[in-house]
């Protein structure tokens, strides 16, 4: 191959295809499709037309990677992503922040004490994954923590979620229970785990994946929260074949570029029964001939997740809503 120019920061040796498999911010590690692991840099100007996010490059992106003439590897272009989990980056930001990309799976970790996770929170990671066409399952933990009010509530939240076409597992990473029915889901997937802090997902990636040795967090035991242990982003991979995606803790899950007339598609039961609203705009908040808010009051939709679907319309017309910990 030709060389270019050798000035500090030119390209002049193309290194390929790879995998991004660790962000830690600044800094990336690819995995090239030689196998060989590389760190690599991005360009300040590096940015992907159109989307306005924090970080250009996410895990598990494809991604081409060349060597300058600095001898350090950069990357230099994107593979189109075939999908991508995303959220509002921080308050009334407008900017967001990629998650993870093109994924097989997104699984939520959830806990029901130490902390509790708020339902709102379950809705709005599982709405996000419809709206970037990524299938999600719920996995509940610390169900070794459960007494006999948690474990009739943990089995309300398994019905809820599976009617509606969401897995759910119920495992405990201290024990082991149920582990081994969450391992053949992820088997050969490449597959995002995601959770409030002190939810456990370090450990339960320790259990799934012997050898990982993430480093784990106490629970506050004043505010029953989890305090961030995993810093950066990071593949890693299952035993057997597929991919786990560890990123931090994350304390709130704001949505962005969501249209009002289309938060609806993403809640896939109220979807369901907004097809029979008089009118095909309907909103669902009290519009004459609605369909939704009578099967509301039937309880064939939650209360808890019309509440969230309010939620997310509150937010679109009023950004500051999101100051709330959702």
């Amino acid at each position: 191959m030709k060389s270019k120019k050798n000035t500090k920061d030119t390209i002049n040796i193309d290194r390929g295809l790879g995998t991004v498999v660790r962000n830690t911010g600044s800094a990336y590690m690819v995995r090239l499709d030689s196998g060989e692991l590389t760190p690599c840099r991005v360009k300040g100007n590096f940015r992907i037309k159109g989307i306005r996010t924090t970080n250009p490059v996410a895990v598990g992106d494809r991604v081409h990677v060349a060597k300058s003439a600095d001898d350090a590897d950069y990357i230099t272009g994107i593979e189109p992503r075939r999908n991508y989990i995303i959220r509002r980056a921080s308050n009334l930001s407008k900017e967001s922040h990629i998650l993870a990309a093109n994924l097989d799976c997104a699984g939520l970790v959830a806990t029901l004490r130490d902390p509790q996770t708020p339902t709102t929170f379950i809705d709005r990671f599982l709405a996000t994954a419809e709206a970037y066409s990524v299938p999600a399952i719920l996995i509940l933990n610390k169900i070794d923590l459960w007494d006999e009010e948690d474990r009739e509530l943990g089995g309300m939240i398994k019905i809820l979620y599976e009617q509606i076409g969401y897995k759910v597992y119920m495992v405990s990473a201290e024990t082991g229970e149920g582990l081994d029915s969450l391992k053949d889901a992820l088997k050969g997937k490449t597959t995002l785990l995601a959770g409030n802090s002190g939810v456990g997902k370090s450990s339960l990636i320790n259990a799934l994946v012997p050898g990982a040795d993430l480093k784990t967090g106490k629970i506050s035991d004043i505010h029953h929260t989890g305090m961030h242990t995993t810093t950066f982003s990071e593949m890693i991979d299952i035993p057997g074949g597929g991919e786990l995606i560890d990123i931090p803790g994350v304390r709130g899950f704001g949505t962005i570029d969501f249209e009002e007339e289309e938060v609806s598609h993403y809640f896939p039961e109220i979807f369901k029964y907004g097809k029979e609203c008089r009118y095909s705009d309907c909103t669902h908040t009290g519009e004459p001939g609605c369909a939704v808010i009578p099967a509301v009051e039937e309880s064939l939709i939650s209360q808890s997740r019309y509440a969230s679907y309010l939620s997310i319309l509150e937010e679109l017309k009023d950004p500051t809503k999101y100051r709330k910990p959702f």
